[in-house]
């Protein structure tokens, strides 16, 4: 559960980070040396974010960029579109330092390609150097031998053996055109060349492991080609195997050693490979990668596990996400829900089984199940992590009673609108609103119907709103709205008109009828303020001259509509 709550923290923080400064402005910061990353003062600005310069080594479109300087490298989360950047160019990049798994990165990134290349050369490293950490996201080289090639829609993967420990090279194509790695012989020696990524966020195994992004099917070298014997028992038949067995018997025994040694390292090989999987999708589920992506990868590993049985699954209430089979109807359907926290599963997985493949299906289908029960368990916490961020996003937004914009809210929009119009010119309204009989409301009734009283007079006044005003609950009984599209103050006085005509009707609680008033007062960008302390000031000032001119018009009226004094009698 702790280290639930600390991924969601993280999650959120880097989320935060990115309304720190207006995007104009970020690439204005001053330059952070690589090392001094972890250094950087978060008692002064609790969402820092800063700007590095280097060399980009590697760039997955729509999801990170990895920039390198020196001895040093940082993995850089951005959404940019494939054709910003370049491998080998110097760039200058932005972004929140957040620790995410045991590592520093720059999450919400920006990067600019100054387009001029600056070549940065491949560190060679052993599987020792780059499983112990020492390594992280540098552009490292290894060589190893090739154990399995799968190929799947996107990526492909190179499952490989060194002297000291299995690991994985993995050559993303998000789009269909793009190349992928070329005939590579199980038992070849190759040279790969890419990035390096620790792995450590799998809580159940303290086992190093690592994983190597390659940016192209180029960082695949073949260094030698698979033995004659690796070839030979490959190749082997049963019909051949059985003769030549008779002709060297006296090899037999060697043979059968070799044979049984080659099966283990296969098994333990895809146990390996089966935990890394296990690993990346934990780590996926840490990081702010879609659930649709992380739902695919838990079907694409249940395929694996059930030697390539199609799997897929469905949400509730959504889509249909795997591989299913056109010919479904013919196939022993297994189904396993995905259970939630609370409430009625959030859909369910599934496995289309054929008999010829699985002989002891019409027997008994434990096995089966115990592997799509243990992916459903993944996909409710895949499901589950991504809830609460999204609940922890909206309390973080939203003020829970009337269902509007909040303080913080408000502030931030505030902030974007005016570095808007210091660029473009423009102009914008803001108008304070204050309750003026909501305290007589709450103690004459409670504040249960005080709670129900707000929540109407908020409702009412977004039905007077257009589209893009934003209404914002600043606490008690005051309210601000935004105006980001007017010119000038007539079209600012028409809007806080209809607000005002909100109040006309009185308001039936619970069988109460509240009759409900306020005071409205407006400042404009630029006349009244250029900075959000001192508009909301200005705002403000303008609500209480008028709520005093309100209270002296009354009394004034009310001093008129008195009866005159009786005067006293003459003696």
């Amino acid at each position: 559960m702790k280290r639930l709550i600390s991924a969601v923290a993280i999650i959120l923080g880097g989320a935060l980070v990115a309304f720190a400064l207006p995007p104009a402005r970020v690439f204005s910061l001053p330059l952070t040396p690589m090392e001094k990353l972890a250094t950087v003062n978060r008692e002064r600005d609790p969402a820092p974010r800063v700007r590095v310069h280097g060399t980009i080594t590697y760039f997955e479109p729509g999801r990170a960029a990895v920039i390198a300087n020196g001895s040093n490298s940082v993995w850089i989360a951005t959404s940019a579109a494939a054709t910003e950047l370049r491998v080998n160019d110097t760039a200058d990049a932005t972004g929140a330092p957040v620790m995410q798994n045991g590592l520093l990165t720059l999450a919400n990134g920006e990067i600019i390609d100054s387009k001029t290349p600056s070549k940065v050369t491949a560190e060679p490293s052993s599987w020792r150097q780059l499983a112990s950490g020492s390594h992280p996201f540098d552009l490292v080289s290894i060589e190893a031998e090739v154990v399995n090639v799968l190929r799947q829609p996107g990526q492909d993967e190179l499952l490989l053996s060194s002297k000291e420990g299995l690991f994985t090279a993995i050559l993303s194509r998000p789009n269909a055109p793009a190349p992928s790695i070329g005939q590579v012989a199980p038992g070849s020696k190759v040279r790969v060349t890419g990035i390096s990524i620790p792995l450590n966020s799998n809580p159940f195994h303290s086992q190093p492991a690592f994983e190597i992004l390659l940016r192209s099917p180029a960082d695949v070298a073949v260094v030698a080609s698979p033995s004659l014997l690796f070839r030979f028992t490959r190749d082997l038949r049963f019909p051949l195997g059985l003769a030549l067995l008779l002709l060297l018997a006296a090899c037999a025994w060697i043979w059968h050693l070799k044979r049984r040694a080659r099966n283990l390292t296969g098994k333990l090989a895809t146990m390996a490979y089966l935990d890394q999987r296990r690993t990346r999708i934990l780590a996926d589920i840490n990081s702010s990668k879609p659930l649709v992506g992380i739902l695919e990868s838990i079907t694409e590993m249940l395929s694996f596990m059930l030697k390539g049985a199609p799997c897929w699954c469905e949400i509730l209430d959504g889509g249909r996400l795997g591989s299913y089979p056109p010919d479904a109807d013919r196939l022993q359907v297994l189904r396993e829900e995905i259970p939630a926290r609370s409430g009625p599963p959030q859909g369910a997985l599934f496995a289309g089984l054929d008999s010829t493949s699985f002989p002891g299906l019409h027997r008994s289908y434990l096995h089966e199940m115990e592997i799509l029960s243990g992916g459903a368990k993944l996909a409710m916490l895949a499901m589950e992590t991504r809830r609460l961020y999204s609940d922890l996003l909206r309390r973080s937004e939203v003020d829970m009673l009337t269902n509007v914009h909040n303080r913080r809210s408000l502030g931030e929009r505030m902030d974007s609108l005016i570095e808007e119009a210091r660029q473009n010119a423009s102009v914008f309204g803001l108008i304070y609103i204050d309750l003026d009989k909501f305290k007589p409301i709450n103690d004459r009734y409670g504040h249960h119907v005080g709670d129900l009283f707000l929540q109407e007079v908020a409702s009412r006044m977004k039905q007077q709103l257009r589209s893009h005003d934003l209404l914002a609950r600043l606490g008690g009984d005051e309210f601000a709205v935004l105006l980001p599209q007017v010119r000038n103050r007539t079209r600012i006085e028409e809007i806080a008109l209809r607000l005002e005509h909100c109040f006309s009707e009185p308001f039936l609680i619970e069988g109460n009828s509240l009759q409900g008033a306020a005071s409205f007062g407006y400042s404009i960008y630029p006349e009244d303020g250029t900075t959000r302390e001192s508009l909301l000031s200005a705002a403000d000032s303008a609500m209480y001259a008028a709520k005093n001119f309100r209270k002296e018009a009354a009394a004034r009226l009310a001093e008129l509509e008195a009866p005159p004094s009786a005067e006293p009698a003459p003696r």
